[in-house]
């Protein structure tokens, strides 16, 4: 049956407003939402406000802040993070996007095993000196494959190739003592490592440990989940 001249631009106009519903709801979904919050200033507020974003990434529901055009252009002459994070360089546990937060807010290291060497201190102090954030994170994570690689290469009494080698050296001393007790090496090995990297930052950097004297950051080692994406505090 033919269509009529009327009917036809009434199913254009019915396919039309919908494209146009469509069109809105795909737009709002997509928007990232704006959080025009100001940095926090202190350690607690900062923590606070790394938690929250992870307590958003974990039940889904990601606002991921501080990512539109305009914050491209409002950063392109300074930046003012408020918190540095030394992760591992696996790439499940990039810190922006496990702690939900956007361009500017984190000032990110990332090295396998998270480890503590004079470059890394350096581009860690350099974060210090010239932003001040309250707290600076050490951010490990479950089934680290440095820590289980150097732990195989103890265990067998072998070399690693390349400048593998490296990572294992630095983390033998840590990782040698859990290895004589009982239970999952791996984990507490992972863990120990943590607040060894933490407590290096303080022991080996004039900069870092003014800082935490003062009262005006704070060092804090912190566990990542694989399984579930938490992130739990270890200090």
């Amino acid at each position: 049956m033919p269509i009529s001249p009327v009917s036809r631009r009434s199913l254009f106009a019915a396919a039309a407003g919908a494209a146009v519903v469509t069109a809105g709801a795909t737009s709002a979904a997509a928007a990232p939402v704006r959080e025009p919050l100001a940095a926090p200033k202190t350690p607690k507020a900062a923590m606070a406000r790394l938690l929250s974003g992870n307590r958003r990434f974990v039940a889904g529901k990601s606002r991921h802040p501080r990512q539109t055009p305009q914050r491209v252009r409002a950063l392109a002459a300074e930046q003012h993070p408020f918190a540095i994070v030394l992760g591992c360089a696996d790439s499940r546990v990039s810190a922006e996007v496990v702690f939900d937060q956007g361009l500017g807010d984190l000032f990110d290291n990332r090295v396998a095993g998270n480890i503590v060497d004079d470059l890394l201190l350096g581009s860690i102090e350099y974060a210090v000196e010239h932003f001040s954030p309250p707290v600076l994170v050490v951010l490990g994570h479950e089934r680290c494959g440095a820590v289980k690689a150097a732990i195989e290469t103890i265990e067998s009494g072998g070399t690693a190739p390349g400048h593998i080698g490296t990572i294992v050296d630095a983390l033998r001393p840590i990782l040698e003592p859990v290895m004589r007790g009982s239970g999952d090496h791996v984990e507490k090995g992972v863990t120990a490592n943590i607040r060894a990297q933490a407590a290096a930052l303080v022991k080996h950097s004039e900069i870092v440990r003014s800082h935490v004297k003062s009262g005006a950051m704070t060092v804090v080692g912190a566990r990542y989940d694989l399984d579930t994406g938490k992130i739990r505090l270890l200090n």
